[in-house]
């Protein structure tokens, strides 16, 4: 503490030299082990110093004479403390040389902004020059460019106008001094065009740009030269790295007027710049400017192409293979979906053309599927996002067949010549739709094999202790769902046919046990569910047959009880996850239009969902309740109206049997049922007979409540049970749905316990005496 003490004394005055010993004995305490208080001192101390208006005139003293990096990061940082001296702090830095050129450096004397400028451009000379001292000080040369980038801001290019030319000619003079320069050229590139804004005023962001791109030749024949001559990895993968951050937003002709596109190809061979030089073609992939460079463009990707079949056979595995493979490897897959999505979003029109164009471009979509099955969330929704672009552009094309003004429109040929060109418009949409036939059917199997779970509902307990229902409707699986969902809509469109024989084909599958595993079965009942409505009434009705059919079968076939719950709720439709297993999405209960017109099949399904209400497996019970529920909501008229055959509505035949039905339900889940037997009755359009089946429904909570009144008559402490307590709040919420969830209006009857018009009226103590 002695120490501290005199250096709060001694740093009062910054009129001499800072004592360079005594700061590193104060920053070795603020970052060391002792107590509370040397801590807190030593903050006070640093914190005190930092305000001093001229300590940064300190800086150069400092970073001259220290030895310690800490000190030399304090000269270069300010430290503002967030957190508290118990635990081990947690800091924000802030730059003291950058506060001041951030604010005040116009203000300062144009000696000690040189003073300033060249002083740290020749310690990074100094540090960069020497390949030990470069590599051992990285993290301070890496503090320093980020300072001079910060004062290139203010100074280049009115006051500093030969910063490109020193630069590119220091990187001549030494290999470790090059690389550097190339750092430093991607930071300044990231500051004007990617961290710019609320950083400069737009004239100086334009000015900083026109500077750039004025002398970008100069940087461009330094990139093209280390490329071509240098042999250090180290180098190279900067250099690299750098175009990379340029490649956005320099002029085309640098790129395809140069031999710049030849050279990245030559690097995209080598494992050590794969990676880098992927990014760099992404990149150009991305440009979109016209028409002008299409014939480079076909050049680079057939080139391409060639050199990633010996790379990646097409042979290979990609998801094994990414599963397997190093992070190097796999990053490498990630860009290669990168680069085919940008690739094609900008111009897969261009390779269209030839017979050899578009083998390549099969090729290429071939790779991008494969790439699809990688079983990495952030991959795949790449190519999803692209999928899905690609089968909407599709789908338009053959939507709009029937109206040539907007498909002529759309497609870009001119109006006056439509009359002529409607025919041959006609068969160019259809040509490609063949062109495209073989990767979208390969592309219905992959929306089928990894569709995503939908809307799922949870069963929770809520901070009253209830259990409740609890939808989940936000979160990136349902988003993800509503693409693929979207994506698959639009290919059962474009080709019914293939997408009801991929979906059968798979479910054969799962009956011959060839496919079978329960990823399997899920995946393809929701790809099933997530169609409903895209085809025609009858075609859907006999496609849904068919399906249900296997479906029985596989549940007839599969042994155990957990086999059936999953497939039992695949076909009614619930989706939730229980314990071991996961009961997925709905078949039938996504198919409401081939419900409403079976009856029969309809009261089979609503009969077995009773029969599933008795099952005491984990999570079966809780399927049917709410299978039931989502079914009666899209088909409730069907249950008050007298069918052919039978001699009753069935929601009186169900109210006589109730009692029965929820025998072995626990309380949420009758809530369930009570309430998807409201909606039943709230389709009754005959008032009498709808009061009818309301008192029917609550014959079993008014017997309940009638036994507890008796009860209480006799004592009223046994109101006071838990058990008692819990059974009239159940009572209680059965009424609550009905006039909330239904809006049937308060219907509980009670045991005719005086007026009161509600049963919270009839529950008060006194009126029991």
């Amino acid at each position: 503490m002695a120490s501290l003490v005199m250096a709060a004394e001694k740093f009062r005055d910054l009129s001499q030299a800072i004592d360079v010993p005594l700061l590193d004995a104060t920053v070795a305490a603020f970052y060391g082990t002792g107590s509370k208080e040397e801590r807190v001192a030593a903050d006070r101390i640093l914190q005190d110093l930092q305000s001093n208006p001229d300590m940064w005139l300190q800086v150069v003293h400092i970073l001259q004479h220290t030895k310690n990096l800490n000190t030399k990061f304090f000269a270069l940082q300010e430290y503002i403390l967030c957190g508290n001296y118990e635990a081990k702090p947690s800091w924000v830095n802030l730059v003291v040389l950058e506060g001041v050129i951030k604010y005040r450096w116009n203000a300062l004397p144009v000696e000690q902004r040189d003073g300033m400028k060249n002083y740290i451009s020749e310690v990074i000379v100094q540090l960069s020059s020497n390949e030990a001292s470069f590599r051992m000080e990285r993290l301070y040369v890496n503090k320093l460019n980020v300072t001079l980038v910060q004062i290139l801001k203010h100074e280049w290019p009115a006051r500093w106008r030969s910063f490109i030319p020193d630069l590119v000619a220091a990187a001549k003079t030494s290999e470790t001094i090059c690389e550097n320069c190339m750092v430093i050229l991607k930071l300044l590139s990231e500051e004007v065009f990617d961290f710019s804004r609320g950083e400069m005023t737009q004239q100086k962001i334009k000015e900083l740009k026109q500077s750039l791109n004025s002398e970008f030749q100069l940087i461009h024949e330094l990139c093209l030269y280390v490329l071509s001559a240098s042999q250090r990895t180290e180098l190279i993968r900067a250099t690299l790295s750098t175009l990379h951050a340029f490649l956005s937003w320099i002029p085309l002709g640098y790129i395809f007027e140069s031999p710049l596109l030849e050279t990245l190809l030559k690097f995209f061979p080598m494992p050590s710049y794969r990676n880098l030089t992927l990014q760099c073609l992404t990149e150009v992939a991305a440009l979109n400017f016209g028409d002008f460079y299409n014939m480079q463009y076909v050049k680079m990707y057939n080139f391409f192409m060639v050199q990633l079949q010996a790379i990646l056979p097409p042979a290979t595995s990609i998801p094994e293979a990414y599963a397997n493979g190093s992070s190097e490897e796999q990053a490498f897959i990630q860009n290669l979906a990168l680069f085919f999505t940008s690739f094609y979003k900008s111009h897969i029109r261009v390779l269209e053309s030839t017979q050899e164009n578009i083998s390549a471009l099969l090729m290429g979509l071939e790779y991008l599927i494969n790439i699809s099955y990688v079983d990495d969330t952030e991959v795949f929704k790449v190519c999803l996002d692209y999928w899905n672009s690609l089968v909407l552009e599709l789908f338009e094309a053959h939507h709009n067949l029937d109206n040539p003004a907007v498909t002529a429109n759309m497609m870009g040929l001119q109006m006056p010549l439509l009359h002529v060109m409607v025919d041959g418009l006609g068969s160019q949409i259809l040509q490609r739709r063949q062109l495209y036939a073989t990767p979208m059917s390969k592309l219905r199997m992959l929306m089928i094999c990894r569709m995503a779970k939908p809307e799922e509902v949870l069963i929770v307990e809520d901070e009253n202790g209830n259990i409740v229902r609890e939808t989940m409707k936000d979160n990136d699986v349902l988003v993800q769902y509503k693409i693929m969902r979207e994506t698959l809509i639009y290919l059962s469109h474009l080709d019914h046919e293939d997408t009801e024989k991929q979906m059968l084909k798979k479910l054969s599958k799962q009956l011959s046990g060839e496919d079978w595993n329960w990823n399997n079965l899920n995946t393809l009942c929701w790809a099933i569910g997530s169609i409903s409505g895209s085809m025609m009434e009858e075609q859907e009705n006999r496609f849904l047959v068919m399906v249900i059919r296997d479906l029985l079968n596989l549940c007839e076939l599969t042994k155990g009880k957990d086999n059936k719950a999953v497939i039992a709720s695949n076909i009614m439709d619930k989706p939730a996850e229980i314990g071991s297993w996961r009961s997925l999405k709905y078949v039938v209960g996504q198919y409401p239009r081939f419900l409403r017109a079976h009856w029969k099949f309809l009261k089979t399904v609503v009969n077995k969902l009773f029969e599933f209400m008795h099952e005491t497996h984990p999570g079966v019970q809780d399927m049917a309740c709410d299978t039931f529920l989502k079914i009666v909501q899209k088909c409730k008229r069907k249950f008050v109206i007298v069918q052919v055959g039978e001699s009753e509505p069935f929601v009186s035949e169900l109210l006589t049997g109730l009692p029965t039905t929820v025998a072995d339900l626990e309380p949420h889940q009758i809530h369930t049922f009570y309430e998807s037997v409201g909606h039943m009755i709230q389709a009754e359009s005959d008032p009498q007979k709808r009061d009818e089946y309301l008192q029917r429904l609550m014959d079993l909570p008014n017997q309940k409540w009638a036994e507890i009144i008796g009860q209480a008559r006799q004592s009223v402490d046994f109101l006071k049970d838990q058990d008692v307590i819990r059974t009239v709040l159940n009572i209680l919420q059965k009424d609550i749905i009905c006039n909330t969830k239904v809006n049937l209006g308060w219907v509980f009857m009670g045991p005719r316990l005086g007026d009161a018009k509600h049963p919270l009226g009839r529950v008060k103590l006194p009126s029991l005496g």
